[in-house]
């Protein structure tokens, strides 16, 4: 940047644009952001800051914009909210009715989205709850669901497998909740994108997860046919999962049933969903990623897409068919677990961003910062940062849109779970942007409007009568957990992190004294499990891949120490240690969180853990099959022990009294 550029002038513009100049670090200190990095960023928002004569104008055309209301405000319903003197409108509600306003939108405008219109400008009004109902309290699991599997799935777990366990999790083990990883679209190149977190797109479902032999399309085949799909199925046993010859496989017996045509229905077509079944056409022509297409393709709404969604007509209506099928079985698997008389039910998760060759990326260009990684600064564990890849969304842009890309992606994951968990929560508040050229330490945060995408997830989750949980692991702003709280949204807590601090020792607090806000567990899928905690196993397998920064001895005699901590809680709190998978499950079936949850993998006493961050090939990332069938899963005796306390702590409420019939 050229040094005659004014650094408060450059603040304050910055600043206009939620783009930080400096940030508190991970151990508490202020960083400053480089300039070139702050001039980068405002780049990729349009916003030209390479010169005084630029950030003057810039400035000024910010400070017109200042005195306008933005174009999405967010209410709470029973809540006066204050829009300045002076200003007058109408608005139009959802409904179709109307309300005159002065000065103030008024408290009891109901739930929803409205149009504030007033003689300068439109403005998009989303109402929300000012808290979520409270969550009730009971344990269930938390499912890495392709690495399950049983007698009739393919290769990995399936929505049919997914089913089973809501089933029996529920009226066998009396389980509340399933937690799901993510089960969005993947980018279909080669190899497959293995990680869940990396997904096509956000709103559309994996048909890798599909049970072929569960559908109408199979069930209505002629014998011989049923038998060509049948045969496609791959060798069960393999040590690793092989998603690629899973996919193979699944697609192949749907072209068969295709061609066969017996049954082809298709879901209800709208924009959205075709713009993905012709993402997913154009593919099969010109590659998995989109920017290496043809430029005349690289435009969702070009004549020459237009064109060529004619020309394959019939390969967009087999993915409308394939969508139409990952549908139903998604909500097989949710009316499972409502059958079974789970309180909560099915928790869908979803990824913080889109891989940006993906169906996302290419039909909501307007939205992305397509050139802009998304990541994290760097920290103790993570001196150089992380680069997730990742494209952020423009908040401008969201805002313009009346937040329309995240209310649909809200939606397209309530559309078949009765929760979804936030991962990253804090990127609702703010997110880590690296600018093209760039390492993923020398980046800065974009601060999004908060309160919007608050009352957005809040308003949606009403509607669906669904649960919100936030992941706020790690560095994360103290107004981000606060604020969920106070809005009903359940934090994160892990039973490894659960520690004073700042306290000599460090010891483990309590699960009693947890805040109650939360969804507990021992580990998560980044973390190890608890076999592998007691064998140190990822501390080998880091000291393999030379991932460590330190000797193994020194990285083996800190796990020691930390694992002392974690025994003195239980000899505090008087658990036996003689198994040590059933006592932490019983030092934590207590904890005063709402929802405690355990993962098969840790029931079963699986070694490996399913990611290990900071690697993507050197480890078996998202491999990794649950070492027993679901058959032997529900009858080992394993399981049943370290499930016991939690059964016992939180048992399932009693079924509802009948009601007498109407006289």
């Amino acid at each position: 940047m050229p040094p005659s550029v004014d650094r408060p002038d450059l603040a304050r513009l910055a600043a206009a644009h939620g783009v930080a100049t400096s940030y508190e670090g991970s151990d508490r200190t202020p960083v400053e952001v480089d300039d070139a990095v702050v001039v980068a960023v405002l780049g990729q928002l349009g916003v030209d800051a390479g010169s005084p004569e630029a950030v003057g104008r810039e400035l000024a055309l910010a400070e017109t914009d200042a005195r306008a209301l933005p174009p999405t405000l967010a209410a709470t319903h029973g809540v006066a909210r204050d829009l300045g003197e002076g200003v007058t409108g109408t608005v139009h509600l959802e409904d179709g009715g109307t309300v005159d306003v002065v000065d103030t939108l008024p408290a009891d405008l109901p739930l929803g989205w409205h149009q504030l219109r007033t003689p300068g400008q439109d403005v998009t009004v989303v109402v929300a709850p000012a808290r979520l109902p409270e969550v009730p309290r009971t344990w269930g699991w938390m499912l890495q669901l392709y690495s399950l599997h049983s007698e009739a799935s393919w290769g990995m777990g399936d929505y049919a497998d997914l089913a089973e366990v809501a089933h029996r999790a529920g009226s066998e083990q009396g389980a509340g909740v399933l937690l799901v990883n993510p089960v969005q679209a993947f980018v279909p190149s080669r190899p497959l994108v293995r990680s869940p977190y990396s997904p096509a797109s956000r709103r559309f479902a994996s048909p890798l997860y599909l049970r072929v032999t569960a559908t109408q399309a199979f069930a209505s085949a002629p014998a011989d046919l049923r038998d060509r799909v049948a045969a496609l199925a791959p060798e069960p046993g393999a040590d690793l999962i092989d998603h690629d010859e899973v996919w193979d496989a699944k697609r192949a017996a749907l072209e068969l049933l295709w061609e066969h045509g017996t049954d082809r229905t298709t879901p209800e077509q709208e924009p959205e969903l075709r713009a993905f079944a012709t993402w997913a056409a154009l593919t099969e022509v010109h590659g998995a990623d989109w920017r290496s297409w043809p430029d005349e393709l690289r435009d969702p709404s070009s004549p020459a897409v237009a064109t060529a969604a004619g020309e394959l007509a019939d390969r967009i209506a087999f993915h409308l068919w394939v969508q139409g099928l990952c549908r139903e079985q998604l909500d097989a698997a949710r009316e499972a677990a409502r059958d079974a008389g789970m309180a909560v039910g099915l928790v869908h998760d979803l990824p913080v961003g889109v891989h940006p060759g993906g169906a996302d990326a290419w039909a909501q260009q307007d939205s992305f910062a397509s050139d802009v990684r998304v990541g994290c600064p760097a920290d103790a564990f993570n001196p150089l940062g992380q680069d997730w890849g990742l494209p952020p969304w423009r908040p401008d842009r969201l805002a313009e849109s009346g937040y329309a890309p995240f209310r649909d992606v809200v939606r397209s994951v309530l559309r078949h779970g009765d929760g979804i968990r936030v991962d990253h929560v804090a990127g609702l508040w703010r997110l880590w942007w690296i600018p093209p050229g760039e390492p993923a330490h020398r980046g800065t945060y974009v601060h999004y409007d908060a309160d919007v995408m608050l009352a957005v997830l809040l308003l949606e989750a009403t509607r669906a009568g669904a649960i919100v949980v936030g992941e706020d692991l790690g560095t994360v702003e103290d107004v981000v957990t606060t604020t969920m709280h106070e809005r009903g949204i359940l934090s994160s807590a892990v039973l490894w992190f659960e520690r004073d601090w700042d306290a000599p020792g460090q010891p483990h607090v309590p699960p009693r004294e947890w805040e109650p806000e939360t969804m507990a567990s021992i580990s998560t899928h980044d973390l190890p499990t608890v076999a592998g905690w007691i064998a140190d196993e990822r501390v080998r397998v880091q000291h393999r891949l030379g991932l460590l920064d330190e000797t193994l001895d020194d990285a083996l005699a800190t796990a020691a120490t930390d694992r002392e901590a974690l025994l003195d809680l239980l000899r505090a709190q008087d658990v036996p240690d003689d198994d040590l998978v059933v006592a932490l499950h019983a030092v934590i079936a207590p904890a005063a969180s709402r929802l405690v949850l355990s993962s098969p993998a840790d029931a079963v006493g699986q070694l490996d853990q399913p990611n290990l961050p900071g690697t993507v090939d050197e480890y078996p990332n998202w491999r990794v099959p649950l070492p027993v069938d679901l058959d032997t899963f529900f009858a080992d005796p394993r399981v049943a022990a370290a499930v016991a306390p939690l059964r016992e702590h939180r048992p399932p409420p009693p079924p509802a009294a009948p009601t007498d019939p109407p006289t």
